[in-house]
């Protein structure tokens, strides 16, 4: 099962360091990983993808946290996130061919963000389900190139489960 785990950490040199040692020690393949900062400098958000049983990923937890510059781990398994994965692909692009291209990339909301002779390159974000649809979508034209960011995710505010609150300051319960 693919678990998607974030970690904030000290934004410290060495951090990462840790973490990829942790990880390499004791066998543990990493599919995504990517550090960013966060609202405080001081902190930033670790996000890695990782495949394997409930019990291997339940000790991947145990062991971030047990790091020092490691401040809260969660995994997002069984929550409702909003994951993004950003990629750059430059697709070879034969004159006549071109607008087909260009259809496709506006299908999936991408943008053209560089034109050259022989290839345009593409910049797209979504989940990682439609990433790889569109690079699936884009082999028969050639793909020259292609660079991905991996996955960011933040689980979603929570909505009300309750009844709601008319403006005369009652309950609806339908």
């Amino acid at each position: 099962m693919k678990h998607l785990i974030s970690a904030l950490v000290e934004n410290e040199p060495g951090v990462l360091a840790h973490v990829a040692g942790m990880f390499a020690a004791r066998g543990y393949n990493i599919d995504s990983l990517v550090v960013g900062r966060t609202e405080d400098p001081a902190v930033s958000r670790l996000t890695l993808v990782a495949k394997g049983e409930d019990a291997i990923i339940q000790q991947i937890r145990k062991q971030l946290d047990k790091l020092v510059h490691v401040l809260k781990v969660r995994d997002h398994a069984d929550e409702d996130i909003v994951e993004r994965d950003l990629m750059l692909i430059s697709v070879q692009t034969p004159p006549g061919r071109r607008a087909e291209i260009v259809d496709l990339v506006e299908l999936f909301r991408g943008k053209v963000v560089d034109i050259g002779a022989r290839h345009m390159m593409i910049e797209l974000t979504g989940p990682e389900k439609k990433i790889e649809a569109f690079i699936n979508l884009c082999r028969p034209y050639g793909i020259s190139s292609l660079a991905r960011t991996g996955v960011i995710a933040m689980p979603r505010t929570p909505q009300p489960d309750g009844p709601t609150e008319e403006k005369s300051g009652t309950t609806n319960s339908d």
